[in-house]
């Protein structure tokens, strides 16, 4: 018998096309998943669920009686109520690995990009402003190599970053994280650092901590406060790990020089946001992983999940075990 399977937002097309040749699947994207009136009538059917950022509550595991399985397509899984789903046996899953290098890559080049003041050249050069042929040094930018780069959060990314910082830039490495990592502190010359350490000696500081209620508002007021007023701040983890006000009022107030923001308070960001009208800040649209071939395959493990705990199995990458323990 066909299982009933509600695909939503991110799902690239052949991993979609291949659940529906098993699978009752119905796709929405970008809807209001709490009063969607054709979404909630599939969810009472509804046995997996595929996608992005779907807010798994209590109010929505209310209407999915027959709910086994969660696949999230991404690393991050703050958008499940992991204890509510595991009252009710069902299971969550993620997909790690897969990004850590994407990531990595988007979260140096903003920081980048940032520093050397690119998109603002850029634009600076396609407005017609490029009227000498040496710039002055009010365009200057700063340099990235042999500098300190403080990075909070050590995980897979964190330590991608550390690389592409140690060897391709001569950056020295600082750290802050839960836990030490010593092949980390091998590998790269890596120094741990308590958190005011690591704010008020290094150049760069570099958000990529998972959102959790330790890390979230991490970084505020007295944060900003305590890196150099030449530090360049790059969040790459989530928007509310930081209190994004204090952030506008520390770029106001020349507290720190720059910041390169992928991610933020609120997604899509408001229009109106001060952080979109400051020429010292980069933004981007939360691209971490978005690119073609890392798409497809956090898509194609989610599936791979959500196969296996539509069949009583235990996905490759539950991050609720208790679940699991409890169906079985």
């Amino acid at each position: 018998m066909r299982k009933k399977v509600i695909a939503y937002n991110r799902v690239e097309q052949p991993v979609l096309d291949d659940l529906k040749e098993k699978h009752d699947v119905r796709f929405f994207k970008n809807i209001d998943t709490k009063n969607d009136p054709e979404f909630l009538e599939h969810l009472n059917e509804a046995e997996g669920i595929i996608g992005l950022g779907t807010p798994v509550d209590a109010e929505l595991l209310n209407n999915a009686p027959n709910l086994k399985v969660v696949s999230n397509v991404s690393v991050g899984y703050n958008n499940l109520n992991l204890d509510e789903m595991t009252r009710r046996n069902i299971m969550g899953t993620n997909t790690p690995g897969i990004l850590t290098d994407t990531v990595a890559d988007a979260v140096f080049g903003i920081l980048v990009a940032t520093a050397r003041r690119i998109p603002e050249l850029d634009h600076f050069v396609k407005k017609g402003e490029w009227q000498a042929e040496a710039i002055g040094e009010e365009h200057y930018g700063n340099n990235v190599h042999h500098k300190t780069l403080g990075i909070i959060g050590m995980g897979r990314i964190g330590q991608a970053i550390a690389q592409r910082g140690h060897f391709g830039f001569d950056m020295d490495i600082l750290y802050h994280s839960r836990s030490r990592k010593p092949d980390a502190e091998k590998t790269f010359n890596a120094g741990y650092r308590d958190l005011d350490e690591l704010l008020e000696e290094s150049d760069f500081v570099c958000m990529i901590t998972p959102l959790t209620k330790e890390t979230e508002g991490m970084i505020g007021k007295r944060e900003f406060q305590k890196m150099k007023k030449s530090a360049i701040f790059i969040n790459g983890s989530r928007g509310q790990t930081i209190v994004e006000q204090d952030l506008i009022e520390a770029l106001e107030n020349g507290e720190i020089t720059a910041a390169g923001l992928d991610v933020f308070e609120q997604e899509p960001v408001n229009p109106d946001n001060p952080l979109l009208k400051m020429k010292n800040v980069v933004s981007t649209p939360h691209i971490g992983s978005s690119t073609h071939e890392t798409e497809l395959s956090m898509s194609k493990l989610a599936g791979e999940n959500l196969e296996a705990g539509l069949n009583g199995e235990r996905p490759p990458n539950l991050v609720n075990p208790n679940a699991f323990d409890k169906n079985a």
